[in-house]
């Protein structure tokens, strides 16, 4: 799909957390079409165009759903949630980004997010379960502390209602245990870490990623050893802050990853 520039209406605006709040838009339903897994360029002035990961699939409603963190220190954020808040209509361009759900693949999927890259995944969750996914699909989402799975309740209600679907929660700050509901399995660690623990052969999967540069492949080199088929794994990253090879020698393994200039949408998506 060619990217274009447009104007959506903005419907809602609501605090998930007090740091991250959701964003509904509404525009022409075939201009507006996207895949499970793209993003979305919202302007900010006419130098400044802003990426989001589209939250949501394409259900040809003429929706498009975001969630954007807020840093109150930050201008650019701070000027954002202004316009998001008032402004009756935006201007986007849209659709962007190759890391797209591959629907004809019947493989097994681990969907890997850190902080409000669960927005890229919840696109690419939704879109394989409206497809019929086989599954298994685990979805690993990894955040600073609790109060960070702003969307919890929705990954809860997956896991209840799919049980094709496993969902691991990854909280880096050391709190007390929370209870874990049938399907889901609470971690607390840093998310490579965590998954050199935890996950065993991933050979035969395919994997999604969304972060930044360094979480992004920190994981590739932990589940490198397991498998990964670099084939078969997907990140925005490789786009805008590429490492080759992908997969590195051993005795290059824990170089510092690349980073990419201002850090783009991963900042929003970690």
């Amino acid at each position: 799909m060619t990217s274009k520039t447009l104007t959506c209406q903005v419907t809602s605006v609501e605090d998930l957390t007090p740091d991250v709040f959701r964003v509904h838009l509404t525009g022409r339903r075939e201009a507006i079409a996207h895949a499970p897994g793209q993003y979305l360029e919202l302007k900010l002035d006419e130098q400044t165009w802003v990426p989001f990961s589209i939250a949501n699939a394409h259900a040809d409603d003429g929706v498009i759903e975001l969630h954007v963190q807020h840093w109150p220190e930050r201008s650019n954020s701070a000027r954002l949630r202004e316009l998001l808040v008032h402004a009756a209509r935006l201007t986007v361009r849209l659709p962007n980004g190759g890391c797209v759900l591959d629907t004809r693949s019947r493989r097994p999927l681990t969907l890997i997010a850190a902080g409000t890259g669960f927005a890229q995944m919840k696109a690419i969750v939704e879109a394989a379960l409206a497809n019929d996914h086989p599954g298994p699909i685990r979805l690993w989402w990894a955040v600073k502390s609790p109060r960070d799975l702003y969307l919890e309740s929705l990954a809860l209600e997956w896991a209840a209602t799919h049980p094709h679907l496993d969902v691991h929660t990854v909280v880096e700050d050391s709190e007390p245990a929370l209870s874990a509901p049938a399907g889901v399995t609470r971690h607390i660690g840093r998310i490579d870490e965590v998954l050199a623990e935890y996950h065993g052969d991933i050979s035969g999967d395919d994997v999604y990623l969304s972060g930044s540069p360094g979480m992004v492949y920190a994981c590739i080199d932990t589940l490198a050893p397991l498998g990964l088929d670099p084939e078969r794994v997907f990140s925005d990253v490789f786009a805008y802050a590429p490492r080759v090879p992908l997969i590195p020698l051993p005795e290059e393994v824990g170089e510092e990853a690349p980073l990419s200039p201002g850090e783009r949408r991963a900042e929003d998506d970690a």
